[in-house]
């Protein structure tokens, strides 16, 4: 029998979920406020008690790979890694656009999930149902910039607040929707889709699961100017 641990550490709320096939047994979402590193072991303990399982039946593992919060995703990334190589089983890593815009699959036409980038900006993805695709890569715009793209039925949904949602219905009367706040976390699209790619075959080596980042982080090695 599967069992598939999902972690979701790309924002401060942080959510990790059991699952099944895919589908969540016992999960759990809050605000990690950039604890991830002291809060994120202790809550998969506590997760794993919860439903009565051990790490040792774990067939699989998702990770959420941004982009998003710099250290959340370094603690995800490494902390999923280190409990594939540990036990030898598979890690599939799944954007975290993605797994905002997942839930409304069902929206005929192009969902856009955004989220709060920094220095103004946002970044954001494009997807589609049925078959489910990607149909803009993550990317980073000004929010009158985004707003300027919208030439066709959209559902936004992700970090939308109100000034976003006033540009986006202005620029583009009739063609934006905007979704309601989700109430839970990214974790249980991260196990649906995570087994979907899992099934689908392929490698899943830890090691070759990488962060998304958008723009260099602000601690570490900067690029050359210019560069």
């Amino acid at each position: 029998m599967t069992l598939e641990l999902s972690l979701d550490t790309a924002s401060d709320l942080a959510s990790i979920a059991l699952s099944r096939g895919g589908e969540v047994i016992a999960e759990k979402t809050w605000r990690c406020e950039r604890n991830h590193t002291v809060e994120l072991l202790p809550a998969v303990e506590r997760l794993f008690e919860r439903a009565g399982e051990t790490k040792d039946a774990l067939t699989a593992v998702f990770v959420s790979i941004g982009p998003g919060m710099y250290t959340g995703l370094r603690v995800g990334i490494a902390t999923s890694q280190g409990l594939a190589r540990a036990a030898g089983l598979p890690l599939v890593g799944v954007g975290r656009l993605e797994l905002d815009a997942y839930p409304h699959a069902s929206f005929d036409g192009n969902i856009v999930a955004v989220h709060r980038a920094g220095r103004g900006e946002l970044a954001w993805a494009a997807y589609r149902g049925d078959p489910w695709r990607e149909v803009t890569a993550p990317r980073l715009s000004k929010p009158a910039e985004l707003a300027a793209s919208v030439h066709e039925r959209t559902l936004f949904c992700g970090e939308i607040d109100d000034a976003l949602a006033a540009l986006l219905r202005e620029t583009a009367p009739g063609l934006a929707t905007i979704a309601e706040p989700s109430e839970t976390g990214r974790a249980t699209a991260l196990a649906a889709l995570g087994h979907a790619r899992l099934i689908a075959g392929g490698p899943h080596e830890p090691a070759l699961v990488a962060p998304i980042y958008l723009r260099p982080p602000a601690i570490g090695p900067q690029p050359p100017a210019g560069g």
